[in-house]
C-alpha cells in the first residue's frame, strides 16, 4: 500500500453486530473493528448489538443510512447460508451501487486463510445514497482480514493509487446521470 500526498481525512463510522447470542461483553468482533478503526484516526458514530430480525435490521439499516452524521456503517454478523442470516437482505432495499470487488476479494483473502469454507461467506459492500456500507462475517477473524486488508486501506485517503474515501465527496455531491 502506498501513500499519496492526500492528507488523512478521520471518518465517522457506526458498528453493528448482528447476533442473536452476543452481548457487549462478548462482542469480540465489534470490539476489534472499533479499536482498529480508533487506532487508524476514524470516529466512532454509533455502534449497537441487534438480533436478527430482518424488518427491524431494515429499519436500523435507513435510520443509520440517512443520518448526515454517519459516512460509514461496518456490519459484523448474519452474512452466513442459515436462515438466521438475513444481514444482506435487510441491506439490499438500500443499496444504490454495489461494491462486487469487496466480497470477492474478501473470499480470495479468506480462501487463503480457511480454505473452501469461505465459500459461506456472503461479505459484501456497496453505497446506499451517500454512505459506504460493508458487511462482514461474525467471527473476530473475519473481521481482523477485511478490515486490516481492505477497509482500513479503502477508508484511508492517502492511500494511493485510490481509495473509497476520497470519492465520498464526489459520492455525495455529484447528481446523478438523467
Amino acid at each position: 500500500m502506498s501513500k499519496s500526498k492526500r492528507p488523512f481525512v478521520p471518518l465517522n463510522v457506526a458498528i453493528l453486530t448482528v447476533s442473536d447470542t452476543r452481548t457487549r461483553a462478548n462482542d469480540t468482533s465489534g470490539d476489534l473493528i472499533e479499536e482498529r478503526l480508533t487506532a487508524a484516526g476514524h470516529k466512532i458514530a454509533k455502534r449497537l448489538l441487534h438480533k436478527d430480525d430482518q424488518d427491524q435490521l431494515q429499519h436500523l439499516f435507513g435510520v443509520w443510512i440517512d443520518d448526515e452524521a454517519i459516512d460509514v456503517i461496518i456490519a459484523t454478523g448474519g452474512t452466513g447460508v442459515t436462515r438466521r442470516d438475513i444481514t444482506p437482505e435487510a441491506l439490499k432495499f438500500y443499496v444504490t451501487k454495489p461494491i462486487p470487488g469487496f466480497g470477492e476479494l474478501f473470499r480470495v483473502l479468506s480462501y487463503e486463510e480457511i480454505g473452501t469454507s469461505t465459500i459461506q461467506s456472503r461479505a459484501e459492500a456497496a453505497v446506499c445514497d451517500d454512505t459506504l456500507v460493508f458487511l462482514l462475517p461474525g467471527s473476530t477473524g473475519a473481521c481482523r482480514l477485511g478490515l486490516d486488508k481492505i477497509i482500513l486501506p479503502q477508508l484511508d485517503a492517502s492511500n494511493a493509487p485510490c481509495n473509497l474515501a476520497e470519492l465520498l465527496p464526489r459520492i455525495r455531491h455529484e447528481a446523478p446521470p438523467k
